[in-house]
């Protein structure tokens, strides 16, 4: 196969699995709400036995930069698939508690796979960096969007064991093309090899710290913010919303995110990382207070300040990774960047529980906003930082052409 096939082909399932990811990983956060009244629990409880799944999320992608050497990145990607899609048909068969905790953390398990694999792919295959990390983020913030709205139709007109039947034979149906369609992992087009130049740093170990507390809090407001965002808006828009729109309307706030993923790929291949980095950090707090502090339309607009700059993180982190990481470190790379910001955010379900219970989702958001005040405090770190080492310089700027 021609490389540029190869690398056309890689790219389009990695931002189909990306997307998939995210949208299996939210299903079950509001099928939940069409779930409580039939099996007898509160939201509380069952929302509580989906924290397996994100801890797990966080946990396993840690090994997966090894086991990539080990069996390919291609074998693993379609383990995604088939292991998704696999375990949303259990879940559409349970009925008691343990056995849903059960799937929902081999959910977790395999949905862990996409990231540190699915990165390294696609920064493998990049002709521009910046702009395929930008719609590839598109592609995971729509799966995040669609999940919410799609699963409350689906669970309005069919019920809700139809919403993880549907994704679960689409995941099956993708990794069949996958293999079919992309018979090796491949490097792509010479041009693609290591994509940008990597960029020299003189204190690698200040720089590293401050972006892993970067993604640590970070990932706590991306999970918050992401598995609360149905139950906020049916709870404080103050619209009484059947759940069909209530869905909708999460998914409305979703896109938000993902049109800030395509601006965030385009800066990225035009400024300084740092720079852009600190920028965007700056909307986490502004648009989570916002949302703490009100109900209704102010409460909205707040959401959507925080989403857009949550997303957007997340291009920016891959980024980061991608320019700063030497090639033959990526997937390891890769590995630790989302094992750091999934695992610790796995306490997101039990935080949510815990503050709904205490204080409502103006406590739940309010801490929310703190976690966003530590992100932006480190993107200012990380911008002083190579800013009083001339690290932010004409050599990081580069054109869209050198990228």
């Amino acid at each position: 196969m021609a490389p540029d096939v190869l690398s056309r082909r890689t790219i389009l399932f990695v931002n189909i699995a990306h997307a998939l990811d995210h949208f299996v990983l939210l299903i079950y956060p509001t099928a939940v709400l069409a779930m409580a009244p039939e099996l007898g629990l509160t939201y509380a409880a069952l929302i509580g036995l989906s924290t397996g799944t994100f801890v797990a999320f966080g946990l396993f992608s840690l090994p997966m930069g090894w086991l990539a050497e080990r069996w390919g990145r291609r074998t693993l990607l379609a383990a995604f698939f088939g292991g998704c899609g696999l375990s949303l048909l259990g879940l559409a068969a349970a009925s008691a508690p343990v056995v849903i905790a059960g799937w929902l953390l081999v959910l977790g398990l395999f949905s862990a796979i996409y990231h540190p694999i699915g990165s390294a792919m696609l920064v493998s295959h990049a002709r521009r960096l910046g702009r395929d990390l930008g719609w590839n983020g598109v592609w995971g913030n729509l799966g995040a969007g669609l999940a919410s709205g799609v699963t409350a139709l689906i669970a309005a007109w069919l019920g809700w064991r139809a919403a993880f039947v549907v994704p679960g034979l689409v995941c099956l149906a993708a990794g069949a093309a996958f293999l079919a369609l992309v018979p090796m992992d491949g490097e792509g087009h010479g041009a693609a090899k290591g994509g940008a130049p990597t960029i020299p740093v003189a204190r690698p170990l200040l720089l590293l710290a401050i972006f892993g507390v970067a993604i640590v809090a970070g990932g706590m407001t991306f999970n918050v913010t992401t598995i609360a965002l149905p139950k906020v808006l049916d709870e404080r828009l103050g619209l009484a919303l059947p759940l069909a729109l209530t869905g909708s309307l999460a998914t409305l706030v979703f896109v938000f995110g993902a049109l800030t993923q395509l601006l965030m790929g385009r800066l990225v291949d035009r400024f300084a990382l740092p720079v852009v980095f600190a920028g965007l950090a700056l909307l986490q707090p502004v648009g989570l207070g916002l949302a703490a502090a009100s109900t209704g339309l102010p409460l909205l607009v707040g959401l959507i300040l925080a989403m857009a700059a949550i997303y957007g993180q997340v291009v920016v982190n891959d980024a980061m990774v991608a320019r700063y990481v030497p090639p033959r470190l990526r997937a390891k790379a890769f590995s630790v960047r989302y094992f750091l910001g999934f695992t610790t955010s796995g306490l997101a379900v039990p935080l949510i529980a815990l503050l709904h219970g205490w204080g409502g989702f103006q406590a739940v958001l309010g801490v929310s906003a703190l976690f966003g005040g530590l992100v932006s405090a480190c993107a200012a770190g990380f911008f002083l930082a190579t800013l009083a080492r001339h690290a932010c310089s004409p050599m990081e700027v580069t054109s869209s052409e050198t990228r």
